[in-house]
């Protein structure tokens, strides 16, 4: 089930939903998810857990490398217009997030799930903690390299 009904949500007070598949829009990922959608009034919570594996490419060599996921979901939908039905302030906790639906009639588990796992990639992808590929530059490579890069051949280090 890729979507939940909103219906549904306040007609049973809490719906789960499982997801296990590929998020076809990144590059072998594949997730398994158990989300509890909950009823709150004007709003509707989602937490659950997921794990999976996703296929990245270390920023140091280059090479293609299995990434686990293993992360919570813990999101809240405005049934109603943020802006426009809400006048009184309201209070977040620390990294919650409030999605507005704007009067959707269902939540979309897939584009969540997406969201989170871009959400949940680490700033620097590295392959393992001893990929040195890339740092460094033999001179042979450095002599091998573009003429427009002979301006920092003239640059000296202090201290040597």
């Amino acid at each position: 089930m890729n979507k939940v009904k909103v219906d549904d949500i306040e007609q049973e007070g809490i719906v789960n939903s499982a997801f296990d598949g590929e998020i076809k829009e990144l590059e072998n990922c594949r997730v398994h998810s158990d989300i509890a959608f909950k009823s709150m009034g004007d709003f509707i919570s989602a937490s659950g857990h997921v794990e999976g594996k996703i296929t990245l490419e270390c920023d140091r060599c280059l090479k293609k490398y299995d990434y686990d996921l293993n992360f919570d979901i813990d999101e809240t939908f405005a049934k109603k217009s943020l802006l426009d039905d809400y006048g009184q302030e309201l209070e977040l906790t620390s990294g919650q997030f409030v999605t507005d639906l704007n009067g959707e009639e269902e939540i979309d588990v897939y584009d969540l799930l997406y969201q989170y796992v871009i959400l949940n990639l680490p700033n620097k992808k590295v392959c393992g903690i001893n990929c040195n590929e890339g740092l460094f530059v033999s001179e042979e490579e450095f002599e091998n390299h573009d003429s427009r890069m002979d301006v920092f051949k003239n640059i000296q280090i202090r201290g040597k």
